[in-house]
């Protein structure tokens, strides 16, 4: 297992927030408030969209650098995406055990190793990525990361992403697909409350089924949610710990063709 420190390091956010007020011209006026001209706050405005199209040109730039490394070794590569706590690492403990392909793993977290030590019991090769304050990975972590990790060739890597629902669905990094999971204790809203997620997202993987009974939660809402802001995702109930239904999402990552237990909804009147 090796570890690749990024602290401190540009994370695809722009922070720059420039103090400079030279073209506002603050008028005292009778109700003794001061007011500034709107065209300061515009000029800053336009000036932090003009940096953050810039970083995310050059990430894609990269992702695409990513995309052809990749493909010249036949390598496949996931990204999967989730809140904490929605069950990546458990899916992928499963996965690599029941899974009869040569698997490694890119882990991104703030801090620790904690989740690329359980990659590595249970049986894969991993890279641990820490972002420090960053919420995201992005092109040039995953290239750094593919370099030390050196997956083999006509392999399948999974890049378990920073556990956040917006940031991750703005990066590129070269991978094949994006895999949005999400669980059944986190309330069946999520598609309409990030939709930018679930529009980028390739499948989303409804994990902890076995938990339906003791929350909630409306299949039907969620699904409706999701296909309004992504009309041809497909959507697929399992569940980690259990293992329902994960031969549906073994043979989605296989690309095997068939009908795969998606949620059905139903029809509103």
């Amino acid at each position: 297992m090796t570890t690749v420190g990024l602290e401190g390091e540009h994370h695809g956010h722009t922070h720059d927030h420039p103090h400079t007020h030279e073209h506002s011209h603050d008028h005292e006026h009778g109700d003794g408030q001061t007011h500034s001209h709107e065209h300061a706050f515009d000029e800053l405005r336009t000036h932090t969209v003009e940096i953050e199209q810039l970083v995310l040109a050059k990430n894609d730039h990269l992702a695409e650098h990513n995309r052809q490394w990749l493909a010249d070794r036949g390598v496949t590569a996931i990204n999967l995406m989730s809140s904490p706590g929605a069950g990546k690492t458990t899916l992928l403990e499963r996965t690599i055990k029941d899974v009869p392909a040569s698997i490694s793993v890119i882990e991104g977290d703030q801090e620790t190793l904690f989740d690329a030590e359980r990659i590595k019991a249970a049986g894969a090769r991993a890279v641990q990525v820490n972002t420090g304050s960053g919420c995201h990975l992005d092109a040039t972590m995953v290239q750094r990361a593919l370099a030390q990790l050196d997956p083999a060739d006509d392999s399948l890597v999974f890049i378990e992403n920073v556990g956040n629902l917006v940031c991750p669905a703005l990066f590129d990094l070269g991978e094949r697909s994006k895999v949005v999971i999400i669980s059944v204790t986190e309330g069946d809203d999520k598609p309409l409350k990030y939709p930018h997620m679930f529009a980028a997202a390739d499948l989303v993987l409804l994990n902890k089924i076995d938990l339906l009974p003791y929350v909630d939660f409306d299949l039907d809402r969620l699904t409706r949610g999701a296909r309004q802001v992504n009309p041809g995702i497909d959507i697929l109930p399992v569940s980690a710990r259990s293992g329902e239904n994960l031969s549906d999402w073994y043979d989605w990552l296989s690309g095997v063709p068939r009908e795969f237990n998606v949620i059905q909804v139903t029809p509103t009147s």
